[in-house]
């Protein structure tokens, strides 16, 4: 079958053994990541998937393996080797934890995005203004421009972000657990907003996420870890298998495809499946 992706990958991790101290908690784990895909990194808490999508923004540093990007001629170079303003300047990183700003407005928040494009005392960046308003309206947040971010919802704050996101511009955006702490319906926004990246700007996007069904929705490809190790990595078809979730999570997880071709994943725990008594008419 040819390859989905026939681009040169805009990021690759290899070999990567990851640790606090001299415990390492990512055992040789490999991702790679394309222009125009997804890529979801899934498994149980503490199977390692934020700390190897932190290594990959160089804010995890390896004891052994490599993080590489296209260098001139699209040959891969160490991503260490970047300046951070250069490397800034090729990756985004949205990360879990992310202090809310007091006393700035939503334009001043994702007009941060646009720091690693401009030189000192914030010149050189011609085109930063224009692509800031652009960024606001890709995610829907340019009516709310004004507004202290001190005042947003949760769900409208993570779309400022997502717009700092697509203000700094990169080739590669980095995602981890963008899904958390929302309501469905910003569930729902926040992951149409990954696939845009990917669909509409060309953008390799790597994400955490926990939800399996949301993973399976949003993403090319999968890569389910367990244990600080990759299990398996492929299409969702391929990864969410019965078997293999079953054994990686620790209970009995059923995997069907539903009528639009969706894969649907299904947890059965000691009440799942219990008989509920009919309502009298």
């Amino acid at each position: 079958m040819s390859d989905p992706w026939p681009d040169a990958p805009a990021l690759t991790g290899t070999g990567l053994t990851l640790g606090y101290g001299a415990e390492p908690v990512v055992h040789d784990a490999g991702v790679t990541l394309r222009p125009g895909a997804v890529t979801a990194l899934i498994g149980p808490n503490g199977s390692g998937k934020s700390t190897l999508l932190r290594s990959l923004a160089r804010l995890h540093r390896p004891a052994a393996g490599t993080v590489t990007i296209p260098g001139g001629e699209g040959a891969p170079v160490d991503a260490l080797a970047l300046s951070a303003k250069g490397f800034a300047r090729r990756v985004t990183l949205l990360t879990q934890s992310r202090p809310t700003p007091g006393g700035v407005r939503v334009r001043d928040v994702v007009t941060y995005g646009r720091h690693p494009h401009r030189g000192r005392f914030g010149s050189g960046d011609p085109e930063g203004p224009a692509v800031v308003e652009e960024a606001m309206r890709l995610t829907g947040v340019a009516e709310m421009a004004a507004r202290p971010v001190g005042e947003l919802s949760g769900g409208e704050l993570q779309r400022v972000w997502l717009a700092t996101c697509f203000a700094q511009d990169t080739g590669v955006v980095l995602l981890d657990e963008p899904t958390t702490f929302l309501d469905l319906r910003y569930q729902v926004e926040t992951l149409d907003l990954v696939r845009d990246l990917a669909d509409e700007h060309g953008v390799a996007v790597g994400v955490v996420l926990h939800d399996l069904d949301q993973a399976a929705a949003v993403a090319d490809e999968l890569v389910l870890l367990s244990h600080g190790t990759v299990r398996a990595t492929g299409r969702p078809a391929e990864v969410l298998t019965p078997d293999l979730l079953t054994e990686v999570y620790g209970l009995r997880i059923d995997v069907h495809v539903d009528e639009d071709g969706q894969v649907r994943t299904r947890p059965v725990g000691k009440h799942t499946t219990r008989s509920r008594p009919a309502r009298s008419a």
